[in-house]
């Protein structure tokens, strides 16, 4: 007999299928039918003897054949045969704890040898003698001991995913197992659990890879303090050596080896563990807390990028200041270290005491950060440090709670860059963001919820969803509770729970506990796929002075979730009056509970014209009936920020979907013209010269395209929809060209020097925008003016807004700046990564194929993380290229994915998604994509990662 069971195809059943075959060679043929007909079907000699409830990958290789209108795949097992999936429904407590932990590195080119003493506790509601089961992949077992006696064969067992100990102590409840394992850092190319690049050495664990370093119970409910991690090594080769807390010995060792012992007494899950061993240099510096103690930070790069991270460090300082400031949250440790290197996969990580960060994300000077990069490192340096309190002195029960600890603090890294930048389009950036991307999921088959209800592969769920959703659920909290009531809410959620993993309900207890209110309903909001929509009707009554707002909330079926919820939205609202802008009735909260509700405003002196949904209160799509005129009014009078440039996107959408439609009906350019209407709102707009920059540029802007095709509806025409989007730009960019080269001309920069203050932030902001619609204009001295940029550019932001513009125009400049661009570098990374990246950006036909040679580049290693996010996810952002009529794009991304799955599962199935919403075009290209999911598919030997996200993607 041999067991089968069914692959993860969007199957909604589960099943496990015993079949019994002819003789132990011969294949057993199983057929999958994607929609109609029978689920399962036998080759004809075998049978089917059982079947019992389980969903896993297939434990055999499977060759399966067609049958009718069947899809036909070959199985790709994972290590141990098979792949599970997980429910937040079966949470259990472990059957043991592990309290404390000590480490042991023994560092050598060819293998480190890892020794594990772990102190475990036997749970109080376990039998005696129930085997202790530890995580561990890719691991070579040398040594196993059960308090100080080593077991022999047939006292455990060593799977492909951990060790099972059925020698435990039955007469004590606590215990110590200790371990010897062999790993190979420098060949794990995954760059998961320990890994070595080049002089380094370092660790990634989040979520499931400190199991790749020894055996461990793996989860994040386990948290145990590491009292003791040693770690020796050739001094030098690799002088630095660092971990987790307080260095606490320093060795000096024989044959010019050395070792440093370092101890963290804050209790932690495994997968904030970090080790670090190099060629590092670093900048000190010290914090004095709220409190008076001494903090001393240390961060860390390659020799050469050390004058790189002052930058860095000034933003720790910011946010240990501003965590104080706004929350009472004091480091609490003497020593905080970070780690900057090029290869990691992650944006930055958390462990506690030591992050480690990609390099471009935390150095930074004017010749290799944009603008975008300053403002990146300030929010990202925030968030890992406020993972401290948020993530790692409270973190979560298990990953289905990653929001918890995700969403809630890029909520409060949001909030730290607002408040430091003092800038009024923070809120802006933010939502242009999440409309772009997180829509874009919640809008296709990879939809879950913020907590999700199951996962096969926990790494491809750190998503757009858990992340900047969950940040909106946050907010929401803060816009129902008041900052205060936040604030009071944070307190207590850390006065009930420092020191334990917790859950997404502990926090919103915490939340309406402090505040004393019902927030049962709110939860729904942890549960519901999908992005809701708020349909908003006004009625004004000039007897009565009374203006009533009508509400309606839905939300569209999604993946697994036919029927939805009501949920608890907070919608803020206001008035303005129609003949002068001011405000009739200041902001208000409205609580949208039900499926439609009514809210009164009184003592309305006029008929106004509704502002809602102001500073973006909610993470929904409004449907407010309103006029070309009122959207123009109120994109010049509404006293709301957001709102302001609101209006003016919905304006854009507005003509952009007539022009969209009059090009899809046949209809020629030749015949086309922009709306008076619109086109005077945007002449204002260019010709105000008291409109702050940055406003200025982002009202300028037309809405993000993977944004507005989302609320589009399918099947979509991409030639059309991208054709009116430059039908608009270069009618504009004709219309209004004195005012953009005003505008580019009066923004010069007075001097050579640079300065990244959020004044001059936004004048470069603005200035690039101007040039990038007289590069759309047809000027002829549009070339010229790249040029004149980039040559007199003071920064990075100057040199890529030039090349940029130019990379649409005809001529050679383009490759001639390149050229001189690449030369200039000298050989620097960050300079590197930036060449790449603005070709894959490139305006321009060739993009396609320029990206295929730029593969072949000596330049260009697919397996540097930063070099592969800078050309390949890079293009994947250039839309109208990747969607290339001809498929190019496509096979592009397809043939990259496959290469990527062997070395890098995980950012192969980052990658996966930009093909999951296939179904949104037209039938030519959704076959074309279709084909290329299919090719990925059946791939042998595609990983686990890339196989669910495949898979999901064609259910």
């Amino acid at each position: 007999s041999v067991i089968i069971f069914s692959m993860f195809f969007g199957l909604r059943r589960q099943s496990r299928l015993l079949v019994r075959r002819p003789g132990p060679t011969f294949p057993a043929v199983v057929h999958f039918s994607q929609r109609k007909g029978p689920l399962f079907s036998l080759h004809p000699t075998c049978t089917l003897v059982g079947a019992s409830s389980a969903r896993l990958f297939c434990a055999a290789g499977t060759r399966v054949a067609p049958i009718g209108g069947a899809r036909s795949f070959t199985t790709t097992p994972s290590a141990s045969g098979e792949m599970t999936e997980k429910f937040r429904k079966d949470y259990a407590t472990p059957p043991y704890w592990i309290r404390e932990v000590q480490l042991s590195f023994d560092i050598h080119d060819d293998e480190t040898i890892v020794k594990s003493k772990l102190f475990v506790e036997r749970d109080l509601a376990t039998p005696a003698g129930t085997p202790l089961d530890l995580h561990g992949e890719d691991l070579q077992l040398k040594e196993i001991l059960v308090d100080g006696t080593a077991l022999a064969e047939g006292q455990y067992t060593t799977t492909a995913e951990g060790l099972s100990l059925r020698a435990v102590p039955t007469a004590i409840t606590s215990f110590v197992v200790q371990a010897t394992v062999g790993i190979h850092p420098f060949a794990n190319t995954r760059l998961q659990g320990m890994y070595g690049k080049g002089s380094l050495i370092l660790t990634q664990c989040e979520a499931e890879s400190f199991r790749r370093i020894t055996y461990m119970l793996d989860r994040p409910d386990v948290m145990a303090r590491y009292t003791s991690v040693r770690l020796e090594a050739d001094k030098a080769k690799f002088p630095i050596l660092l971990s987790n807390g307080n260095e606490v010995a320093r060795e000096e060792l024989s044959g010019g080896r050395h070792a440093v012992t370092w101890a963290d007494p804050f209790p932690k899950p495994s997968y904030l563990f970090a080790a670090v061993a190099g060629d590092l240099r670093c900048i000190k510096d010290e914090y004095t807390t709220m409190r008076g103690r001494k903090v001393t930070l240390q961060l860390w790069s390659d020799p050469k990028n050390v004058p790189n991270l002052y930058y860095a460090m000034d933003c720790l300082k910011k946010a240990m200041k501003w965590d104080e400031d706004t929350f009472g949250l004091e480091y609490d440790l003497d020593l905080f270290n970070i780690v900057a290197t090029r290869d990691f996969n992650m944006g930055a990580m958390e462990n506690k005491g030591l992050n480690v960060f990609r390099a471009s994300l935390i150095q930074a000077n004017p010749d290799t950060s944009t603008d975008d990069d300053y403002e990146r490192i300030l929010g990202i340096i925030g968030h890992e440090y406020f993972h401290n309190w948020t993530g790692n002195r409270v973190t979560c029960r298990d990953w289905f709670q990653l929001t918890l600890k995700e969403g809630l603090t890029v909520f409060r890294d949001q909030s730290f860059s607002a408040d430091v930048l003092k800038s009024p389009i923070r809120r802006i950036e933010v939502v242009r963001a999440l409309r772009s991307s997180q829509f874009t999921e919640d809008a296709g088959p990879l939809a879950h919820p913020i907590r999700p209800e199951s996962y096969f592969v926990m790494e491809n769920f750190y998503t757009q969803t858990v992340y900047n959703k969950g940040a909106e659920i946050c907010r929401m909290y803060q816009t129902l509770l008041g900052k205060q009531g936040f604030r009071k809410g944070m307190d207590l959620y850390f006065q009930r729970h420092d020191g334990k993993a917790v859950t997404c309900d502990d926090f919103r207890s915490a939340m309406a506990d402090a505040n004393k209110v019902d927030l049962t309903q709110f939860e729904n909001w942890y549960s519901t796929s999908g992005t809701p929509t708020v349909e908003a009707e006004g009625k004004y009554d000039p007897t009565t002075k009374r203006y009533t707002l009508t509400l309606k909330q839905s939300v569209a079926p999604t993946p697994k979730q036919p029927v939805k919820p009501l949920l608890h939205i907070p919608v803020v609202a206001g008035l303005i009056s129609k003949r002068n802008g001011s405000e009739l009735a200041p902001s208000r909260l409205l609580e949208l509970k039900e499926k439609e509700q009514s809210f009164v405003f009184e003592g309305i002196s006029e008929e106004p014209i509704p502002s809602v949904l102001r500073d973006y209160s909610a993470p929904v799509v409004l449907k407010l009936s309103q006029t070309d005129e009122e959207l123009a009014f109120l994109m010049a009078n509404d006293t709301d920020t957001f709102n302001r440039w609101e209006c003016g996107q919905r304006l854009t959408t507005r003509v952009w979907i007539q022009i969209m439609e009059a090009l899809h009906a046949g209809k020629p350019e030749s015949e086309l013209e922009l709306p008076p209407a619109y086109l005077n709102a945007v002449r204002k707009i260019v010709e105000d010269t008291t409109m702050e920059p940055s406003f200025k540029a982002y009202a300028l802007s037309l809405p993000l395209m993977s944004a507005l095709m989302v609320q589009l509806p399918s099947p979509l025409d991409f030639d059309s929809f991208y054709r009116a989007r430059e039908f608009i730009m270069r009618s504009v960019a004709a219309a209004l060209l004195p005012g953009f080269v005003a505008i580019f001309h009066s923004l010069a920069p007075k001097d050579q020097s640079f300065v990244a203050d959020p004044a001059s932030i936004a004048r470069r902001r603005l200035r690039g925008q101007a040039l990038a619609y007289i590069c759309k204009s047809g000027d002829p001295s549009a070339a010229s003016l790249c040029a004149q940029l980039y040559h007199s550019a003071t920064c990075a932001t100057e040199r890529q807004q030039a090349l940029s513009s130019l990379s649409g125009l005809p001529g050679p400049e383009f490759d001639q700046l390149l050229e001189h661009y690449r030369e200039s570098a000298k050989g620097d990374p960050a300079i590197i990564d930036k060449w790449f990246r603005v070709q894959a950006l490139a305006d321009s036909t060739s993009a396609v194929q320029r990206v295929r040679s730029l593969l072949k580049h000596p330049d260009f290693d697919l397996k540097d993380p930063t070099r592969l996010t800078s050309l390949v996810f890079g293009f994947l952002a250039n839309l109208p290229q990747f969607h290339s009529r001809d498929g190019s794009g496509y096979a592009l991304l397809g043939d990259v994915l496959l290469d990527l799955d062997k070395i890098n599962p995980q950012m192969a199935a980052y990658a996966c998604d930009k093909f999951s919403n296939f179904r949104k075009f037209t039938e030519e290209r959704q076959a074309l994509m279709r084909a290329q999911l299919e090719r990925i598919r059946d791939h042998p030997g595609l990983s686990a990662n890339s196989m669910e996200m495949v898979t999901r993607s064609l259910a």
